[in-house]
């Protein structure tokens, strides 16, 4: 049979109950014994006061000094018979009367009267009035002590007036039960008030242990910390509770941003809304810097909510270059055919033996590419950017689309982050080509030219254009008119177009096309590096657009 262990409760519930019943108990105790060590004192007080108060009025009587100065001590002398008068009344313990030598003229005790007092009399005698807890021939008391004066204001003797210690104690007894059954009634509160909290405290703790407790918020720093998603928690205010190492990288948050409100911690824009729950739904796109994130926002019982956040920007990237490879391969099997039918001609050129016919052919067909990618080489020496619009240009004539480079493009071979730039254009242009794809006479224009070291990218296309009321909000993530991909979703291009802007100072508008559809312009400040002396034009840069132009063949 197994014994019960007696020792310390492990529960919060328990533990945290029989703290506050001791801290109760201990605070009733405190408070009685506070209220009677000052109560006692009170009523010693109170019984001197008293005392002298007789003594006082005795003292007054009239007929007290002649009858000291016309009569002698006795059991039935007008003093004794006076004094006791007096105590029957006033109910003191004695009330005595005495001469200038300090002699008794009345007393309780009759046997006393003619004797000298117990005590020194020697402050009353000299005028002074006294009050005190001392010891006498009747026991402890509480006394005063007056001088009795004769008409002239001549002292004449003492009148001392004692009040039995033992009613004063009496008296403080008396109290202490009615005391005690204050504080016990105190202390019953007391106790089921720290009952109650601990029933509260036991269901929010779900009675679980201070070690258990312990334990679990260390497996939760383990597992806040060690997962790879975003975790931030929010309180009812919308404050930041708790947020782990990747929701700060993808967020850009740090340590000291944790109790701050969100819209305080992150700028304005769709993401904070996100966050914040004004905008409602599942797997939502939001754009932090140049990543691609996806959230998803779970309400809380106190009002607050936990955020996750996914790092989708790799993805979003592979997504985007299966869509470019398939655009490519449908480009590629649809030149694959061109191809085959420009061989079947070539061929027949050949066996009827208009050679001649045949050269011009082959002449013509090739140098239509070739003139596409000298035209970009010649305009843009950047080989990133000269060879994403060659590429483009070809898909764009497979889809039916012209692809024109304006006139006053001019790029040189400086741009410090190319990559940038690559998206930037490329997000407009497959825009572009989606907005004219299928409509006649269908153009795509493209001018990337300098101001300075600031690039500015513009792309125009004769499409259905942008409505003026929807044009501040289509740079938003998760804005669309298309139908999304195999891959996920959409909406996100234009976002990453305008954060990229944004990360180097300048910005994105959409604007209308003159005889319609849209204009999209793109500034980015000091994208270009400082420009080397004799470096325009040189050899390195010919040698790149050289590559470029191959790699548009």
């Amino acid at each position: 049979m197994t014994r019960p262990r007696l020792g310390w409760p492990r529960r919060v519930f328990s533990q945290v109950l029989l703290m506050q019943l001791a801290i109760a108990t201990g605070v009733t105790a405190l408070a009685t014994g506070l209220f009677l060590a000052p109560l006692s004192a009170q009523l010693d007080d109170q019984a001197m006061r008293r005392a002298l108060a007789i003594a006082q009025t005795t003292a007054a009587e009239p007929r007290l000094d002649d009858a000291l100065e016309a009569s002698r001590p006795s059991r039935h002398g007008p003093v004794q018979n006076e004094a006791e008068r007096i105590r029957a009344a006033t109910g003191a313990e004695y009330v005595v009367i005495m001469d200038k030598r300090g002699v008794r003229w009345s007393h309780t005790d009759p046997d006393e009267i003619g004797r000298h007092v117990s005590t020194d009399p020697s402050a009353a005698l000299s005028g002074r009035e006294v009050m005190q807890i001392d010891e006498g021939t009747l026991g402890r008391s509480a006394r005063g002590k007056v001088p009795l004066r004769d008409e002239n204001g001549k002292v004449v003797g003492a009148v001392s007036v004692g009040i039995a210690y033992e009613s004063v104690r009496q008296r403080l007894l008396s109290t202490v039960p009615q005391l005690l059954a204050y504080a016990g009634g105190a202390l019953a509160v007391g106790a089921l008030a720290a009952y109650l909290v601990s029933r509260r405290l036991q269901r929010r703790t779900h009675d679980l242990a201070f070690s258990d407790i312990s334990a679990l918020l260390a497996e939760r720093e383990a597992m806040l910390h060690g997962i790879r998603e975003g975790f931030l928690a929010l309180d009812g205010q919308g404050r930041i509770r708790l947020m782990n190492d990747e929701a700060q990288r993808l967020l850009d948050l740090r340590a000291e941003h944790t109790g701050r409100p969100l819209d305080a911690a992150l700028p304005p824009g769709r993401t904070t809304d996100v966050l914040a729950g004004r905008v409602s739904g599942a797997d939502l796109l939001a754009v932090s810097g140049h990543r691609v994130l996806v959230a998803n926002r779970m309400p809380t019982d106190d009002g607050g909510a936990v955020v996750t956040l996914r790092d989708r920007t790799e993805l979003e990237r592979l997504g985007r270059e299966l869509d470019g490879t398939r655009g490519l391969i449908d480009a590629l099997r649809a030149q694959d055919h061109e191809h085959a039918n420009r061989l079947h001609t070539l061929l027949g050129l050949l066996e009827l033996g208009l050679h001649e016919e045949a050269v011009e052919f082959v002449t013509r067909a090739v140098g239509v590419h070739r003139a596409t990618a000298e035209q970009v080489t010649e305009r843009i020496h950047d080989p990133l950017l000269a060879a994403l619009l060659v590429g483009k240009a070809t898909v764009a004539t497979e889809r039916g689309v012209s692809l024109r480079i304006a006139s006053g493009t001019r790029l040189p071979d400086r741009l410090i982050d190319p990559h940038s730039l690559v998206t930037v254009l490329g997000n407009l242009v497959d825009n572009a080509l989606d907005a004219t794809a299928g409509a006649p006479d269908a153009q795509v224009e493209v001018e990337v030219r300098t101001e300075g070291r600031t690039a500015v990218v513009r792309v125009a296309d004769n499409g259905p254009g942008v409505p003026e009321e929807r044009r501040a909000e289509i740079f938003s993530e998760g804005w669309t008119t298309k139908e999304p991909p195999a891959h996920g979703q959409r909406g996100i291009g234009l976002a990453l177009v305008r954060r990229l802007a944004e990360r180097y100072g300048g910005g994105a508008v959409v604007g209308e096309r003159p005889g319609g559809g849209a204009v999209f312009t793109v500034t980015v400040p000091d994208a270009l590096s400082e420009e080397p002396a004799g470096a325009a034009g040189g050899p390195q840069g010919a040698h790149r657009a050289e590559d470029a132009t191959e790699a548009g063949r």
